[in-house]
């Protein structure tokens, strides 16, 4: 493990955390893997890419309380196609926290999603190549659509995979994202802590919610979620996607038939209303579709990003 590693608090710094999660990607990407660092008002966004250098993004953006390690299923893949940058929000993974004491989702979860936008918008403008294809999984997905109805000029295109939509959940679900939370930390606090794990992927994990601050962003997202639906409520009817592709991808499995289906029709209707839709039904697929079928999403994600570089190109 690298040397980051503080060995009196049992915890890496965050460049180590960085640096843990390059390592374990680098591993099963051909060519390894570059990392980034944004200097946003003295607050480090971090992230992870590869691929071709200087080339028009692909942003992965994971779920409440994931972070770039979430996208190891389809990131080596999608690197020997593509340049593909998966990022860490604010207080997740090897970023550092919002210290802005108004950005409190208990207090006024606006300024939070204002926040989390703005990271996004800015990491976008940074990699300098035009427009991005943003690749969002659950609220990931909602952060994608939410960039393309204020910035459409950042986006190429988009997919969504197993967007969450604020109109979709009923308590079921949030308790259910509580407790698989708790179990990803549960999981991290009975493993074996330290350098001296042997698996570079599940030294990557620990890293990524060793520190106190990475747990309280975990639950902090998650009840932002709920928080927020008002305003998602409103910003979705304000907005409108930009005329790019638009594919929207939905899991089968994991929840009760009739839950599903609503979901998935919520799904299916956001796709619906995009000029260059396409809703893609994935069989077999729990909620973290690129986990349990990366095929799909890698599939999507070229299809996606070719019609992107043909209109750039044309």
């Amino acid at each position: 493990m690298p040397s980051k590693w503080n060995r009196r608090t049992g915890q890496p710094d965050l460049p180590g955390v960085q640096e843990a999660i390059a390592q374990a990607l680098a591993e099963r990407t051909p060519g390894g893997v570059r990392r980034g660092e944004l200097d946003r008002d003295g607050r480090a966004l971090r992230w992870v890419e590869a691929g071709q250098v200087g080339a028009a993004p692909v942003v992965l953006i994971a779920g409440s309380g994931g972070s770039s390690l979430d996208w190891a299923p389809v990131l080596p893949e999608l690197a020997e196609h593509v340049r593909v940058v998966a990022y860490d929000r604010a207080g997740l993974g090897a970023s550092e926290p919002d210290r802005d004491p108004g950005r409190d989702p208990g207090r006024d979860p606006g300024p939070v999603l204002d926040g989390q936008l703005e990271d996004l918008a800015a990491l976008v403008e940074h990699l300098g190549a035009g427009p991005a294809v943003l690749v969002g999984h659950s609220w990931g997905g909602l952060l994608a659509q939410l960039l393309a109805w204020q910035r459409p000029e950042l986006v190429a295109g988009l997919v969504l995979v197993d967007p969450a939509h604020e109109e979709f959940r009923p308590q079921a679900i949030s308790a259910a994202e509580a407790v698989l939370i708790r179990i990803r930390l549960l999981r991290t606090a009975l493993a074996p802590a330290g350098p001296d794990r042997e698996d570079a992927l599940d030294r990557a994990a620990a890293a990524a919610v060793a520190h106190p601050h990475q747990r309280r962003t975990i639950l902090a997202e998650n009840r932002l979620t709920d928080l927020v639906v008002p305003e998602l409520r409103r910003r979705r009817a304000a907005g409108r996607l930009p005329d790019v592709p638009v594919w929207v991808l939905s899991a089968t499995a994991g929840l009760p038939r009739a839950m599903r289906e609503r979901w998935t029709a919520m799904q299916a209707w956001v796709a619906g209303g995009a000029a260059r839709g396409e809703h893609i039904v994935v069989p077999g697929a729990g909620h973290a579709v690129h986990e349990d079928r990366p095929q799909a999403v890698v599939a999507a994600v070229l299809e996606v990003s070719d019609h992107a570089r043909y209109v750039r190109n044309a």
